[in-house]
């Protein structure tokens, strides 16, 4: 499948002007990948063929919602998908306890149907705690991680 330059500058406008951070597709032999942000490279998450799927743990519901202490506050998962909190299988998270965020930060990635989204922190801060595991399916407004805000 051949592409046009004018077809390529219409995907990235319809991209552009989307919710998504990032965009891959694969048809027919052609692959396209476009991102957004800067989510450190295009995430490689294709799966191996042979290799089993992870196991996502319990269900959402299934999984206690924590309150949350005093202090500090949730990242929550802006939508419905599987979490994943490195870019790549093996490369290091984005974030991890200890480190320090911004709002604009990218703490994760949360993929629905082939298409990843990246998730920021929304507010500046150190991260306390890394709630959600590498490809564990997450509820919308699930909390990912516990951050300490500035200031607070």
């Amino acid at each position: 499948m051949e592409l046009t330059d004018e077809d390529v500058r219409e995907i990235l406008d319809l991209i552009d002007k989307s919710k998504f951070d990032y965009f891959e597709i694969e048809y027919r032999g052609l692959k396209l990948t476009v991102g957004k942000t800067s989510v450190a490279a295009a995430p490689a998450r294709a799966p191996a063929s042979a290799a089993p799927a992870p196991d996502p743990g319990p269900a959402p519901a299934a999984r206690k919602r924590r309150d949350i202490p005093d202090g500090l506050a949730a990242i929550p998962a802006p939508m419905v998908g599987t979490f994943y909190p490195a870019p790549q299988p093996g490369a290091p998270p984005f974030v991890s306890p200890g480190d320090r965020v911004e709002p604009d930060t990218t703490v994760g990635l949360i993929e629905v149907m082939k298409v990843f989204t990246a998730v920021t922190a929304g507010l500046a801060g150190t991260i306390e705690e890394v709630l959600a595991g590498d490809a564990q399916g997450v509820e919308y407004g699930e909390p990912l991680f516990l951050i300490r805000p500035d200031g607070g």
